[in-house]
């Protein structure tokens, strides 16, 4: 029965990734963020939007000037860390629930693991690859 239940949950979670459609990319490194738009761009016609400044971005969040549907966040940035940035905005009745990816370097188990224990929804590991990030996107984007 959890087995059943564990593939439903998967299943919905694959289903509701796919509407993304307003895209917020929080990443201090220009030239990822320039990679990550065009991989987006070869796969879809989503709105993008890149901030360096994790505290610039909650700030916009928190007074509704941007509204995305989800979040990719890096977690290695100065100013503010992307673990950091996960506790202060889950401290946000109104944008708590903002689906977050967190998008980072470190392929660690560890790490990826209390990046879900502080909020986020998924994990993924940079690719360096350009395909291998479209394919990684297009999973996630209409």
């Amino acid at each position: 029965m959890q087995y059943v239940i564990s593939q439903l949950s998967s299943y919905l979670n694959i289903k509701y990734k796919m509407i993304y459609k307003n895209i917020l990319q929080i990443d201090d490194d220009i030239d990822d963020c320039e990679f990550f738009m065009e991989a987006l761009q070869a796969v879809s016609t989503a709105d993008y939007t890149a901030m360096q400044n994790p505290v610039e971005a909650l700030n916009k969040l928190i007074h509704k000037e941007i509204n995305p549907d989800v979040i990719f966040l890096d977690l290695n940035m100065p100013i503010m860390s992307g673990f950091e940035f996960l506790i202060e905005i889950k401290k946000q009745e109104a944008i708590k629930n903002i689906p977050i990816i967190v998008f980072s370097t470190s392929q660690f188990e560890e790490i990826k693991l209390k990046a879900r224990k502080y909020g986020a929804n998924e994990y993924i590991s940079k690719p360096s690859d350009f395909n291998e990030l479209k394919k990684i996107l297009s999973h996630y984007i209409v």
